[in-house]
């Protein structure tokens, strides 16, 4: 039987300049190379999705009425888009061009994370009041299981699917096959998320309750090495070319952290720490590696990085707490916000396998 792994999470370098002391203003700016898209921000206090056009580095629209969001995540194949309700418990899809409503599924308590399988076809919420994975059925969005895992399950990430339990030590991997745990492998205190190499041989975990980063090898479930990146890291996310993993550093909201970890992937080690703002959390990456896109939990903003000179080459404003972040090659128009009814689930949404997978 063949077998998916759902990875589930619950420094050192030179510094770079503050942004808005290397020239970048505390407004979004146009920049060369940027790839055109749509990047997709969860505002998890303003109860509201930005989509930000990447070509200009402005917001496009704002879609409003999912409440307490955490996380967003566009389909493999960017026709949809996914977000959870930490208020609500519920999963929410939207067409990713029309913005229009597909429907919702139930999910277990306090849904941080939401992830789909390369083919679309089942989407994974981490539940973190109940310790479980939900597996959603993207088509019908019915529910399909519902999977213990270790405490606290936050992150996680396709294209296998690993949970990091932030309120343990461990990451679970699953099996997608039969959604079911597969093991357990101890990282250290505090994981929150994961990123896998491009090659799907490694995977790579912020361990936060440590200052750490933590990488795994995925055949044989063996930690292949540990490195030390800011305080309170959360995010990660590697680059398509495999040159570069980079680090959340948020901190706390009381001394919140300020910079993303730049790690070189063939060394395991930190090459350059780039200020970014007010408690960095979340990290996308555009599909080029040219820019990467940080969202500033404290600072109510998104940050742009270009990767070839790694430094912050935009700022774009966001809605309150701006938490989760994904890419979609779905380019939004230029609209007023819209406001969406999320009702409670009861019986999914009409099949739409098309815009699903």
């Amino acid at each position: 039987m063949a077998v998916g792994v759902l990875v589930v999470f619950v420094g050192s370098g030179d510094r770079e300049p503050m942004a808005g002391s290397s020239g970048v203003s505390g407004v979004a700016s146009a920049h060369l190379g940027m790839v055109a898209g749509t990047v997709w921000v969860a505002n998890e206090d303003g109860a509201s999705l930005s989509a930000i056009d990447t070509a200009s580095n402005t917001v496009a629209t704002t879609v409003e009425g999912v409440k307490g969001p955490h996380n967003v995540q566009v389909s493999p194949n960017g026709k949809s888009l996914w977000a959870v309700s930490g208020h609500d418990s519920l999963a929410v899809m939207f067409d990713a061009s029309s913005l229009q409503l597909h429907g919702v599924a139930a999910t277990g308590g306090a849904p941080a994370h939401v992830v789909l399988t390369p083919d679309g076809r089942t989407t994974y919420t981490t539940n973190g009041a109940d310790s479980t994975v939900t597996a959603i059925d993207s088509v019908t969005m019915a529910p399909m299981a519902e999977i213990p895992v270790g405490a606290g399950p936050h992150g996680l990430r396709p294209s296998r699917v690993v949970v990091a339990n932030v309120a343990g030590s461990t990451l679970t991997f699953m099996d997608t096959a039969s959604n079911t745990k597969v093991a357990d492998v101890e990282v250290g205190k505090a994981p929150v998320q994961v990123a896998f190499s491009p090659d799907g041989a490694f995977v790579y975990t912020s361990v936060s309750g440590e200052g750490a980063v933590v990488k795994v090898d995925v055949a044989t479930l063996r930690v292949l090495g540990r490195v030390a990146v800011g305080d309170g890291p959360i995010q990660t996310f590697a680059t398509a070319d495999d040159r570069y993993l980079l680090v959340a550093n948020q901190g706390r909201e009381d001394r919140p952290g300020t910079t993303v970890s730049v790690i070189d992937t063939k060394t395991f080690t930190v090459v350059r720490t780039v200020e970014t703002g007010q408690g960095a959390h979340g990290i996308v990456v555009d599909p080029t590696s040219r820019h990467a896109y940080i969202t500033n939990l404290y600072g109510d903003d998104v940050a742009v990085i270009d990767l070839g000179e790694l430094r912050v080459v935009a700022r774009i404003p966001m809605g309150d707490k701006p938490n989760g972040i994904s890419f979609s090659s779905v380019t939004v128009p230029a609209q007023e916000a819209v406001m969406r009814d999320v009702p409670a689930p009861h019986g999914g949404a009409e099949p739409n396998a098309h815009m699903a997978h």
